[in-house]
């Protein structure tokens, strides 16, 4: 408990003061909720939540995910008055390019923020994922009489956050694996940007939480007590996660705008800033104050936070001593490393093999969980299809978190953020899975797994028309190029089963970012490649048939093949072709220019076939003569091979428009 000479609410109201004056100063933000819930988030910063301002790593502590990131200044505010390396100066710079304090957390740019959030929904998805990820560290490290892994994930979420559909998606599975140290403070201030939220969400948030199989509390959020006793209440509760209902009003304190949608996403205003000051015991005329009886308060909480990281590291010290293969492992684990025999699976196929991306991608996966044996994942209820089940090596379940294997259910949008939290949680390598025409449902946390450069990996599996009798609604056409466009996403293509198995092993080597596997379902022939082929570099010339040459053909994923197959047939009628295969095109990208000449040499013509779009690929060599042959319509119903023909994906089809491309060249 606090010492007894810090007052929460006096802390409260200088947390509101704060935060009131960083959005005036920047003259844009949310002062609504840091007002709203002031006494919540100095409950949990400064009485209850186990945490280390002078370490925001430390892996026993407490996480705080603020999942209503617009109010960012009441947790850049708590951060400050904590003793994070979050200084007055940067409270003042809020919003300000530069600056710490972006206008929504940004993990990486700002000490003691957890993850990247202002998405709504996302959030709490993430923290789903950290109390997933914490209980399934407790059963691989922890032993009788050594708790090293036990700590809580506290979320703070709004109307916003619970209208979006990711967190129900999210709370929904919460509740099933019983995730009992996770606590959701719901900030119920029923207001919304457009006014009331009755005018769109009536329905009972406790009933829907109940039925989710949560422990639900409703309280008053400005009551300190209150907040206290409930959540000692909710850390009882072993079982089930909690949902703890805070009736507040937004905007608390301010004479005129307290309970009004104006106050949830404007500056206050001067007088109204003064108004709320003089309401709550804070000079009126200055700015960013600290009273003088708080001045010592962040350095209180940085030894508090270094005794108990102190006790704890004691305990990490005995139990070292008494098991250091798992010691051993726990470092290896947090530190990321990938053990240096991951590049044996590059041996496991060989050329006149034909075999789908996706099969081969099961085989590598399987192989490389058995090396790497904190990579873990699942599936959107796809994984037969997917082929992402890790043989023999368990299933989490809601009374085991043991095993590898996580069953999602048809839920992409809440798996794609489940994995990126358990990624911010650390210790794990992580893996998500579903057919690429449903990565729209998980493109926002594709995104921000970009943003906050996590190495995740999306596996996703029937890659193009050549799914057949599902039809348009499961043909992806758009996806592939549409994921290219992310920033700091790297989208691998795989040509054949060798290239998988680079794909995978580049894809789990990279520390500084997300990757997407993009695979086939149907059979493709593992190739022979010319000397000197090198995956690494995103591009590669395949295959040249003579000099002097005439074409380039390139391509990647199952056109690849298909481009060597029209190549030899150019190749009958005098025509000489390089065959290129570009399986990630954003690596190939940032080679040098004198890589990308070798390749894709100055002042011939290319022609790029992708069963997608075509846009994207004009961009392959600026300046060359470039045609892209593609799709850019929706598929039809049939038999893969029977579609694929009705769209023009056949070896001839491809010689022809390439002939014609060459003669008018």
């Amino acid at each position: 408990m606090l010492m007894s000479k810090y007052d929460l609410q006096r802390i409260a109201h200088v947390v509101r003061g704060l935060a009131a004056d960083g959005v005036e100063r920047a003259k844009s933000g949310h002062p609504g909720l840091p007002l709203g819930c002031a006494e919540i988030g100095s409950v949990l910063f400064f009485d209850i939540m186990k945490h280390s301002p002078a370490n925001s790593k430390w892996p026993q502590r407490d996480r705080f995910v603020l999942s209503g990131g617009h109010g960012s200044m009441l947790l850049y505010s708590l951060l400050h008055l904590s003793g994070y390396n979050v200084s007055l100066d940067d409270l003042r710079a809020f919003r300000q390019v530069g600056s710490n304090t972006p206008g929504h957390p940004e993990y990486g740019d700002t000490d003691g923020v957890e993850t990247t959030t202002g998405p709504l929904g996302q959030g709490i998805a993430n923290a789903v994922g950290m109390a997933i990820a914490e209980r399934m560290a407790a059963a691989r490290f922890n032993r009788p009489g050594f708790e090293i892994v036990d700590n809580f994930t506290y979320v703070l979420a709004g109307d916003g956050d619970l209208m979006e559909g990711v967190s129900a998606e999210a709370s929904s599975l919460a509740g099933h694996l019983k995730l009992g140290k996770l606590i959701v403070i719901y900030d119920s201030n029923k207001i919304t940007i457009e006014g009331s939220t009755d005018i769109t969400f009536t329905e009972s948030v406790k009933d829907r939480y109940a039925a989710y199989g949560w422990h639900v509390q409703e309280i008053d959020g400005h009551s300190i007590a209150d907040i206290q006793k409930a959540v000692a209440e909710a850390q009882k509760v072993k079982d089930r996660p909690s949902l703890i209902v805070a009736r507040t009003s937004i905007a608390k304190w301010a004479p005129t705008k307290e309970g009004s949608a104006s106050a949830h996403g404007s500056p206050l205003g001067g007088e109204e800033v003064k108004g709320l000051k003089r309401a709550i015991g804070l000079p009126e005329d200055e700015e960013f104050y600290v009273p003088e009886e708080l001045r010592s308060l962040a350095e209180y909480m940085r030894e508090k936070g270094k005794s108990r990281e102190e006790e704890w590291n004691e305990l990490f010290a005995r139990w070292s001593k008494e098991y250091p293969e798992l010691a051993d492992q726990w470092n290896r684990w947090m530190a990321g490393a990938v053990p240096e025999d991951v590049d044996e699976v590059l041996g496991m196929f060989s050329p006149g093999e034909k075999v789908a991306t996706r099969a081969a991608s099961g085989k590598v996966l399987n192989a490389l969980a058995a090396k790497i044996r904190n990579l873990i994942g699942g599936s959107a209820d796809l994984a037969p299809s997917n082929n992402t089940y890790l043989e023999g090596m368990g299933d989490v379940r809601p009374d085991d978190f043991s095993g590898r294997n996580f069953n999602f259910g048809v839920r992409e949008h809440a798996m794609g953020a489940i994995v990126n939290g358990i990624q911010l949680y650390g210790g794990f390598r992580v893996f998500g899975a579903t057919f690429l025409v449903f990565s729209d449902y998980m493109r926002p946390a594709i995104r921000l797994a970009a943003l906050m450069k996590l190495p995740v990996v999306f596996v996703l599996t029937h890659d193009s028309v050549y799914v057949g009798e599902d039809g348009p609604t499961h043909q992806p056409i758009e996806h592939t190029e549409s994921l290219r466009l992310i920033p700091n996403l790297r989208v691998y293509r795989p040509a054949d089963a060798e290239e998988t198995a680079w794909s995978w092993v580049e894809a789990l080597k990279r520390s500084d970012g997300p990757s997407c596997l993009v695979l086939t379902r149907q059979s493709l022939p593992v190739m022979e490649k010319a000397d000197g082929w090198d995956f690494t570099r995103g591009g590669y010339t395949l295959y040249q048939s003579g000099e002097p040459l005439q074409l380039i053909l390139a391509a990647s994923g199952s056109e690849v093949s298909l481009a060597l197959k029209a190549a030899h047939l150019l190749e009958e009628k005098g025509v000489a072709v390089r065959v290129v295969s570009i399986p990630c095109a954003e690596v190939f990208y940032a080679q040098d220019e004198g890589y990308r000449r070798s390749v894709l040499p100055d002042g011939l013509p290319i022609m790029v076939v992708e069963a997608g779009v075509t846009r994207g690929w004009y961009s392959l060599k600026p300046g060359a003569q470039i045609t892209v042959y593609g799709i850019d319509r929706f598929g039809v119903s049939g038999p893969g091979d029977e579609v694929a023909a009705k769209l023009g994906l056949t070896a001839d089809a491809v010689a022809q428009h390439a002939l014609a491309f060459v003669k008018s060249n």
